[in-house]
């Protein structure tokens, strides 16, 4: 992917998400309306209510990952809490995010790249954790199986996409893209239950 790329891909990702925010929390609001007139105590509006909650917390996070990213711009802790916590409702995955101050979106984006990442070695499920340490980042994955397919983690490492990726796979080439930008390479060590990144 060139720069040029790039920056239209995270345009149209970024136009995506914005179309379909506004939907979303419409059939929410309309979703709490019911359950505030009684209409919706059933456990049918309950599954549609977490599903809406988790899709819309999707959007959200994809914004981040895909979206266009002002330099300077940070995010707060409660809000990525926020994001992580409610795609972790329902789902087999669970998200921990350590860090307690706000962090820039750029890297925010990167972090939420490597944990789609994480989540392709995690098919069973598990626990992603985010750490800020002092020699900088750790993200840790634990499941009771990981698969790793190293052909498509070596892309991370390298400026160029070859073989080319699958579609499931786009993180990997975008996150692949960020850290060339800047300057920066992923260190990943496997266990049996276990990813664990460092960069």
């Amino acid at each position: 992917m060139t720069q040029t790329d790039t920056d239209i891909s995270t345009l149209v990702g970024s136009r995506i998400c914005h179309d379909l925010i506004s939907p979303l929390g419409a059939i929410a609001n309309g979703i709490e309306l019911m359950s505030m007139s009684g209409l919706a105590n059933s456990p049918e509006i309950a599954l549609i209510a977490e599903s809406i909650e988790c899709a819309n917390a999707r959007v959200r996070f994809f914004r981040i990952a895909y979206g266009t990213t002002a330099t300077e711009q940070r995010i707060g802790r409660a809000e990525i809490v926020s994001i992580l916590t409610d795609m972790s409702k329902g789902g087999r995955l669970t998200y921990k995010w350590d860090p307690a101050s706000d962090i820039l979106r750029q890297e925010v984006r990167l972090l939420f790249l490597l944990c789609q990442c994480l989540e392709t070695a995690m098919p069973y499920g598990g626990v992603i954790r985010i750490e800020e340490l002092p020699s900088g980042w750790r993200l840790t994955g634990l499941s009771e199986k990981v698969k790793i397919t190293p052909e498509t983690w070596d892309v991370l490492n390298t400026s160029k996409v070859s073989p080319p990726v699958a579609a499931a796979e786009v993180q990997f080439a975008l996150a692949g893209q960020v850290l060339a930008d800047q300057g920066r390479v992923v260190n990943l060590t496997q266990t049996e239950t276990g990813v664990i990144l460092r960069l």
